[in-house]
């Protein structure tokens, strides 16, 4: 059987779904897409209508991962680590745009909702509001865009151009297997929120953010302490209007906080990490440390792991999180050797690996990447084996399902 899907190509909403056998068709199933004129005595449907018409397997679907951070939290990092467990090297589109944002491998996409700003650098200036303003951003296009590619159909999407500020002429953005949606507002709309099969927030905390900022803009950029801190104020209020709630709707949150065992540290160098993981999500099952359901305070130093000052904590236990019940893990310090990891993935469960020491694995393959020797790089590697399974478990739902029965 096949799923076919009949849009408006003037909106590309979708009007009726039709379920037909692939062994009966006089429309040419065996293309990818249909453009046909109609006329109809339905008062509800326009005659003389120019309709595409969309048609693929029940297991088609493209599966929609939302990442939602502020500016700098390390989306792009996280990005390359959940890629990279997918297997082949995320790359920008191949005789595309130079300075486009989208990343596309073997089996994911990840495109970034920038592009969705309705407003250039100049015409947010010139209204007085930031990219974290909806106010600034097109929420209808993005919507229909998402739902389109899920749908399994081809969009032009737009290109906000971060070297210029400008919007450029768009790309053509194929649907794949995995759609990641990444940005400032992945869950802010109701309507994409709903197209997400999983969704992940970064939350850096004010005091990790800030001296995040002071290491790369003043020793990189040469950026003065009082323009950053300028800087950070300035977004603030829209931060906490706009991005911030949104980690409400999220099945995992990274939260990166000072360290608890340097007291009073504010450099940022030790960081105190909390993977939180939602309870009830479908095809979701959260880690655990130990015991699943305990809770457990476990200092793992020693024999097995090698720890220099101030040393690692971990915890586990269940929680109350935005009103969610919440499994939470947590790491606070960094690991001298990368490769005793293994250790404290032993006693990790339900991390959804193909093989044991696969955590390890990933993170000895990227040592080079920011985090990887403390909590955020050893979270954001579980949650991309966690998406993994998702995946294959969505797939495999799918194959089980009669087409009939398939959301329409």
């Amino acid at each position: 059987m096949a799923a076919c899907t009949v849009y408006s190509t003037q909106t590309l909403r979708t009007n009726i779904s039709i379920p037909t056998s692939s062994s009966k068709t006089h429309v040419g199933f065996h293309q990818k897409q249909v453009v046909f004129y109609t006329k109809s005595n339905n008062k509800r449907i326009n005659s003389n209508n120019r309709y595409l018409i969309t048609c693929k397997a029940s297991d088609s679907q493209t599966i929609v991962i939302g990442l939602a951070a502020d500016s700098g939290c390390g989306k792009s990092t996280f990005m390359r680590r959940l890629t990279s467990v997918f297997g082949g090297a995320a790359e920008p589109p191949k005789g595309g745009n130079p300075d486009s944002n989208t990343l596309i491998s073997d089996t994911t996409t990840v495109i970034c909702l920038d592009d969705y700003h309705s407003l250039d650098r100049t015409g947010r200036k010139e209204k007085g509001v930031t990219a974290l303003d909806p106010r600034a951003n097109d929420f209808d296009l993005m919507y229909e865009q998402v739902k389109a590619i899920k749908d399994g159909i081809s969009v032009q999407k737009p290109i906000y151009n971060h070297v210029t500020g400008l919007l450029d002429p768009p790309e053509l953005i194929k649907p794949p297997k995995i759609l990641v949606i990444e940005g400032l507002h992945p869950m802010y709309d109701s309507r994409v929120r709903d197209l997400l099969d999983f969704s992940i927030y970064l939350d850096i905390s004010n005091e990790v953010k800030f001296a995040w900022k002071i290491q790369r803009d003043m020793a990189e950029r040469g950026h003065s302490l009082e323009s950053i801190k300028a800087s950070i104020e300035a977004r603030k209020p829209d931060f906490e209007a706009y991005i911030d709630p949104q980690k409400q709707y999220a099945d995992a949150v990274i939260e990166v906080l000072p360290t608890q065992l340097i007291p009073d540290d504010n450099e940022g160098k030790i960081l105190r990490v909390r993977l939180i993981q939602k309870e009830g999500v479908k095809y979701f099952s959260p880690v655990y440390l130990f015991d699943e359901g305990s809770t457990i305070s476990w200092i793992p130093c020693g024999r097995k792991l090698t720890c220099s000052y101030p040393g690692i904590k971990f915890f586990y236990g269940p929680e109350s999180y935005k009103g969610n019940e919440v499994s939470v893990v947590e790491m606070d310090g960094q690991f001298d050797r990368l490769d005793e990891l293994i250790y404290v993935e032993s006693h990790l469960s339900n991390l959804s690996s193909k093989f044991y020491g696969e955590v390890t694995q990933q993170m000895l393959k990227h040592a080079d990447f920011p985090g990887s020797n403390n909590g955020t790089g050893l979270f954001q590697t579980i949650v991309g084996l966690k998406i993994r399974d998702l995946f294959e478990q969505i797939v495999a739902s799918r194959a089980e399902t009669p087409v009939g029965a398939t959301k329409a």
